[in-house]
């Protein structure tokens, strides 16, 4: 089953969603009609029970290359063309989605690339990977969430640098400081990709919810609390109480 978008590619095969980002043109650079099409697909995958776990790629050369800055050029001042992309809520869609989230990238992972890339659960990409957070550096700070996940993944020394600095920086730099899980040969990505999202997809719902959950309120927590969540979350998640 596949729906019809302007700039993804949306498609469902068994219980896991596939969003692919589709401006290869663009290098998939993230557009107003890109968000929106972004955010009706996360409301499908929402809503519908059949679907487990959820695949993000994108097509062509790159997975994504930042905000389409072509956009920033045509609107009346750049607050206003950033504000644009804040009318749908994405990022919050995908931080409360309740289902695992596979995130493939090759190519270029720019800006919003990088900021998609973090929201996701697991976190694959091809050894050739490119890099980068270069908002700071055309006079802007980022706004998709990369100023809390980038520090909270690689920790605050790194991710100062590069927000910082806005250098590049591949694969092997990425694995070893969490910004993402896994590193495979390009040839192999999309069948690891469809791998890890399928097995994800295997996992009994509420446990896997509950998972997220876990980790997601409990961030900021003191450590007791965080215990005590874990504890109702699994007992909630095996049917022994109400979540």
């Amino acid at each position: 089953m596949s729906e019809a978008f302007r700039t993804i590619v949306f498609e469902k095969e068994g219980s896991v969603a596939h969003l692919a980002l589709n401006r290869p043109d663009r290098l998939n650079a993230y557009s107003v009609a890109m968000r929106d099409d972004f955010a009706e697909a996360l409301h499908l995958v929402a809503e519908d029970d059949e679907i487990r776990a959820l695949l993000i790629t994108g097509k062509g050369r790159a997975f994504c290359a930042g905000a389409d800055l072509s956009e920033f050029g045509t609107a009346p001042s750049q607050v206003i063309a950033r504000n644009a992309r804040w009318q749908r809520d994405v990022w919050g869609q995908l931080i409360n989605l309740d289902k695992p989230i596979v995130v493939a990238v090759h190519g270029f992972c720019i800006g919003s690339g990088v900021e998609i890339l973090l929201l996701g659960d697991l976190r694959i990409a091809a050894s050739d990977t490119v890099f980068a957070m270069p908002e700071v550096q055309l006079g802007m700070i980022p706004a998709a969430g990369g100023s809390q996940t980038l520090p909270a993944n690689a920790g605050p020394s790194v991710a100062l640098d590069l927000l910082y600095t806005g250098r590049r920086f591949g694969a092997p730099e990425a694995l070893g400081w969490g910004i993402i899980s896994r590193v495979v040969e390009p040839k192999e990505l999309t069948a690891a990709a469809w791998e890890k999202a399928e097995q994800l997809s295997d996992l009994p719902r509420s446990f896997a919810a509950a998972l997220k959950r876990a980790w997601s309120a409990g961030d900021e927590m003191p450590t007791e609390a965080r215990l005590d969540l874990e504890r109702r979350l699994a007992a909630g998640a095996a049917g022994l109480l109400p979540e």
